[in-house]
């Protein structure tokens, strides 16, 4: 595996990232669930910072 991104100053965004350090003890077969996992943490960290985090979609 790659080295995983550094930190962004942005404490929601790298919660997120640091999911994808289970990567690396995870099983291949259960990969996808940590990306959408992640995906869902960065969607969340962007909807806070536009301020649409309380609106349903």
């Amino acid at each position: 595996m790659t080295d995983l991104p550094g930190e962004t100053g942005e404490e929601r965004v790298d919660t997120a990232l640091g999911g994808l350090a289970r990567l690396g003890t995870t099983p291949v077969s259960a990969h996808a669930s940590v990306f959408e996992e992640v995906f869902a943490g960065l969607e969340q960290a962007l909807a806070a910072a536009d301020g649409t985090a309380d609106q349903h979609r």
